[in-house]
């Protein structure tokens, strides 16, 4: 132990000696550096100098690294070939381990070590955001991004996440990257955020991971009603009067989202909305709905396509129009074509009701005609919902709302 503790303290002193040499290096060479290196404190040092580099690098040396890590740092084609081969002979612990060894990029090795270092889980969240901004122009990194997306799905798993609440009396540095990053119903002021977080019949949650204690991943905004709320207007309206929490009935889930743009294809929606449900419904047992009240961003470019005109004055061939499309309209793949959609009904939740004159702002009337919908969440039954979506795409809707779609259908075939 003694002579490990000696070790570690030349390994830290060799460190401040040679980090004035690695000053000005670039990041591929500290990558490489990296992976070359045996010793923990050295290691260490030379992991955070990476990620520094990294984040005062401007956009072509950026672009640089990832191309190391999609090059240099991929698979060796050949080696996994012949591992596969003598595993499939072998069967064996050795001949498995092997092949695992061959088919893991060192790439991931790197990423993993850069994880290591304190703040060390962000700046990779980040860097992945710069990658995500690359895909179009640079395909050929994709499988760079495909290895980021499989760490973080681990290391962003439910298990490692917290839910807290969020009110007034949250730290003011959580509460401005609340208004940061809303992405559905815009907060212009903090009069404005206190109206959603400090009356009795608001709520406001968000995931934290441990690595990451002062940033949100995602949060949604809830409103404690009496009934299903078909407007957002009237949610947000500043004349409304308060309700008290235990004379609601419902939980409108308004506004969800996602805050780290490094993080998407890592999904912790569907976890948030049940521990929310499972948490309201222990603390106001009066609670007996949890419904979302939902914008249809894809609405208006559907709309275009198939020559429909969506009127705000208009709610009937509004809400018809809106049915058909959440019902009807899908992806290359199959999938609903509307974003919101797919993840609530893939979550299990069922297609409940479709309001017109329901977002009147300027981003609500241009993505869908101040359109919004509520999907319920019924947990009897979203394992069951969500084992028919997922299996051969069954939307679970009300059948007011296939009624709307049908008329819709009427209208088009007349």
């Amino acid at each position: 132990m003694f002579a490990d503790i000696l070790s570690s303290v030349f390994e830290r002193r060799q460190w401040i000696w040679d980090r004035g040499a690695r000053s000005g290096q670039r990041a591929e060479d500290l990558a490489r550096a990296l992976l070359g290196n045996r010793g923990e404190a050295t290691g260490m040092a030379i992991a955070r100098d990476l990620l520094q580099t990294y984040a005062e690098a401007d956009a072509g040396a950026r672009r640089a690294f990832f191309d190391l890590l999609a090059r240099e740092l991929d698979i060796d084609g050949d080696a996994a070939r012949a591992a596969l081969e003598a595993y499939v002979t072998g069967r064996d612990r050795a001949s498995y381990a092997a092949y695992v060894a061959a088919t893991e990029p060192r790439r991931q090795e790197l990423i993993r070590r850069l994880n290591q270092v304190p703040g060390g889980t962000a700046r990779l969240v980040a860097m992945r955001a710069d990658l995500l901004g690359l895909l179009r122009e640079a395909p050929e990194l994709a499988p760079v991004d495909l290895d980021f997306q499989h760490l973080f799905a681990s290391w962003f798993n439910r298990g490692f996440l917290v839910l807290r609440p969020i009110n007034w009396e949250t730290p003011a540095h959580l509460l401005e990257k609340i208004i940061e990053y809303e992405a559905v119903h815009a907060i212009g002021s903090w009069d404005a955020l206190r109206a959603r977080l400090k009356p009795a019949d608001r709520r406001c949650y968000a995931f934290f991971h441990p690595a990451m204690p002062d940033e949100p991943l995602i949060f949604v905004e809830v409103a404690l009603t009496r009934g299903v709320a078909g407007s957002v207007d009237d949610l947000l309206s500043g004349d409304r009067a308060a309700l008290g929490a235990g004379d609601a009935d419902t939980a409108v889930f308004y506004s969800i989202s996602n805050c780290q743009p490094g993080l998407r294809g890592v999904s912790f929606g569907h976890s948030l909305i049940k521990q929310v449900v499972e948490d309201l419904s222990r603390d106001l047992p009066g609670l007996k709905t949890f419904v979302t009240l939902s914008p249809v961003p894809g609405l208006a470019g559907w709309a275009q396509e198939t020559g429909i005109t969506l009127d705000p004055d208009a709610p009937d061939p509004l809400r018809q129009a809106t049915a058909r499309y959440l019902l009807e309209a899908k992806s290359a793949g199959g999938q609903p074509r509307d974003p919101v959609a797919r993840f609530h009904l893939g979550n299990g939740a069922i297609l409940h009701a479709v309001h017109a004159r329901a977002d009147l702002s300027a981003k609500g009337r241009a993505q869908s005609g101040g359109a919004m919908v509520n999907y319920l969440y019924d947990l009897r039954r979203l394992a069951e919902n969500h084992d028919r979506f997922a299996r051969d795409g069954t939307i679970a809707a009300s059948n007011e709302v296939r009624a709307l779609a049908r008329a819709a259908a009427r209208k088009t075939d007349a």
